[in-house]
């Protein structure tokens, strides 16, 4: 866990904030990323550093509310078109809010998926963890339904055995406490991370949302339609392999992204005249960057290479820690 910040007096805040993001800053530009690479399919990790160095996250939590919200819907059969109205908490949220969803606003469980998947929005996150934890908290119990919602985020997160993971909101923004200090929102680590993105990207409602560029969505306040265009955070999704997923910032977590590429699959002709094939699916995330976007496209491009020397190398195995094996929790 990162140290916790004193502000004070509420006048020196804003100061106190411009000074952390300078030393966050220079701290990066000395290089903090830890990151890795991993071949979904195969499981083969083929570059890391620091991959286990508990980092906060930022958006990269909305990954996780994005699965237990589809997870969720498929079990209880529920529609994503139903309509969920943004409670009145939600108001009080800080950071993105692209479509400038006020309390009282109406917006479909799958709209409110976009503008949270692709714009980073914190009230939509906010309000489809409202929403599908009153059916949850009704299920398993908890203070609250957002709280029942981020229970069962941490159940995903142990049914992945993501054992350095710990989500305490359903967005990830950092928090402005009443005791005047800035805490980050929950805390996970470059592998864990990519074993939620292996998972996620399994599913191929969340494959669609997040392979998106931009979105023409709408919500309803007062009676009235209103629509809005959300571009997707990720600077990279549509050029070339990369197909999703999510990027994430805050000023203790830095710059972050989670990405996937994809290649065509791997053809083999078997003697029976059948044909065996071989998915190919570059997972990359980067935690705490200088340059994010540079260095996932460097990731991803030396990725594959070591990927394919691997491959053609006949997929040697010397040791567990070389895989990274995802199943899907039960």
């Amino acid at each position: 866990m990162l140290p916790r910040f004193p502000i004070g007096r509420s006048s020196c805040l804003l100061s106190l904030t411009i000074l952390l993001s300078l030393i966050f800053s220079v701290c990066r530009a000395f290089g903090s990323e830890s990151y890795i690479a991993v071949e979904a399919h195969s499981g083969k990790i083929v570059l890391e550093l620091d991959a286990d160095r508990k980092k906060p996250v930022a958006g990269l939590a909305k990954i996780a509310t994005a699965m237990v919200v589809l997870d969720w819907a498929s079990l209880s059969q529920t529609s994503m078109a139903e309509m969920a109205v943004v409670p009145p908490e939600a108001g009080l949220l800080g950071g993105g809010n692209p479509m400038g969803l006020m309390p009282g606003d109406q917006i479909s469980l799958r709209e409110a998926m976009y503008s949270m998947m692709l714009g980073g929005d914190n009230v939509a996150a906010y309000t489809l963890a409202s929403y599908a934890g009153r059916s949850i908290q009704s299920r398993n119990g908890g203070a609250s339904a957002v709280e029942a919602f981020v229970g069962e985020m941490n159940n995903l997160a142990r049914g992945l055995k993501m054992d350095r993971t710990r989500f305490v909101d359903p967005h990830g923004i950092d928090r402005n406490e009443q005791r005047g200090f800035i805490t980050t929102g929950g805390f996970s680590t470059a592998r864990d991370m990519a074993r939620l993105c292996i998972y996620a990207m399994r599913n191929t409602g969340f494959k669609f949302y997040v392979k998106q560029r931009s979105r023409i969505i709408s919500s309803s306040r007062g009676g009235q339609k209103r629509s809005f265009k959300v571009v997707n955070t990720h600077k990279l999704v549509g050029k070339g392999e990369i197909n999703g997923i999510k990027s994430g910032v805050s000023l203790l977590a830095g710059d972050c992204a989670a990405t996937s590429a994809e290649k065509k699959p791997i053809v083999q002709k078997l003697e029976n005249g059948a044909s065996l094939l071989t998915g190919r699916r570059l997972i990359a995330v980067v935690l705490e960057s200088a340059d994010r976007w540079g260095f996932t496209e460097n990731l991803i491009k030396q990725g594959w290479w070591n990927y394919e020397v691997w491959r053609q190398q006949g997929s040697p195995v010397t040791h567990v820690r070389e895989l990274l094996n995802v199943q899907d929790p039960q």
